[in-house]
């Protein structure tokens, strides 16, 4: 006979069981699951993002223990390589849509976030040029020791030139976080980060999404510009080449007409020189 203890360990409650079941079910129905990291996102944004998610995907941020079981219990070992891409901070969104098009919308569905003391600048940040809301006092010294260069209009502060105050790559200091908070700056974004995705359809892990929509729309323009001349080039017809076939096969025609009228030409004999 087992044991009293031992029983009480082995027994898992109904609540988890549930959880597990939902996730099971999840896995096996929905053609995307996608991992995402939701490190340093604060409650009352993480809750303002799921909303907006609604209708595109369910979000869920189960233990790890739960999530484990779900997937062991489905049998499928491509679903298995989620388990690698599960760290400390992260959600589970399940969809019908594609991986790539959800991480898009995880991109977009970013929002602007104030700068912080010791975080790393991802780009140069700049204070602009421009009129301030800041009145004289404290301010002028503050924008001073950053190098700022100011002047009083209408009894308020307007920033003369330009001045970066974080560089690329480097922490940002108390005294320009300060600042940029109190003009209203916002250099950073926060939201869920796209990191791994499941095709459940194609059977497919992706264990990259590094998914960037203003690289991507320029590196199709390229190739588009690049492919366009070498399709007029080979005669391939499509309706975007075939103005530029009909033209080009018109100037082809009136060159040969032109050879053609050169060629057909007899040259004139001097009848002196026949006699």
């Amino acid at each position: 006979m087992k044991s009293k203890s031992t029983a009480k360990s082995t027994h898992i409650p109904e609540k988890k069981k549930k959880e597990v079941s939902t996730l099971s079910n999840l896995l096996k129905e929905k053609k995307t699951i996608l991992i995402a990291s939701i490190k340093n996102i604060p409650g009352s944004q993480f809750q303002e993002i799921s909303k907006k998610l609604r209708g595109k995907a369910i979000v869920k941020v189960p233990k790890k223990n739960l999530i484990f079981r779900a997937i062991d219990s489905s049998k499928n070992e491509e679903i298995n390589k989620i388990k690698e891409k599960l760290g400390d901070s992260y959600a589970l969104l399940f969809s019908d849509r594609d991986c790539f098009e959800l991480a898009i919308d995880l991109i977009k569905n970013k929002s602007p976030s104030k700068a912080k003391a010791g975080q790393i600048a991802q780009e140069d940040i700049e204070i602009p040029a421009g009129p301030t809301e800041l009145v004289p006092g404290p301010a002028i010294s503050e924008l001073g020791s950053l190098g700022i260069q100011i002047q009083i209009e209408n009894g308020k502060i307007t920033i003369k030139a330009p001045r970066v105050v974080a560089e690329k790559g480097k922490k940002i200091k108390q005294e320009a976080a300060d600042m940029m908070s109190k003009l209203g700056i916002k250099p950073f974004s926060i939201g869920f980060v796209p990191l791994a995705a499941f095709d459940n359809e194609l059977k497919i892990f992706y264990p990259e999404m590094n998914v960037n929509p203003e690289k991507t729309l320029e590196d199709l323009r390229g190739a588009y510009g690049k492919a366009l001349p070498f399709s007029v080039q080979i005669g391939y017809a499509t309706p975007e080449t075939i103005t530029f076939l009909l033209g080009k096969a018109g100037a082809h025609e009136k060159a040969l007409e032109k050879l053609e009228k050169t060629e057909n030409q007899t040259p004139e004999v001097n009848s002196e020189e026949n006699k």
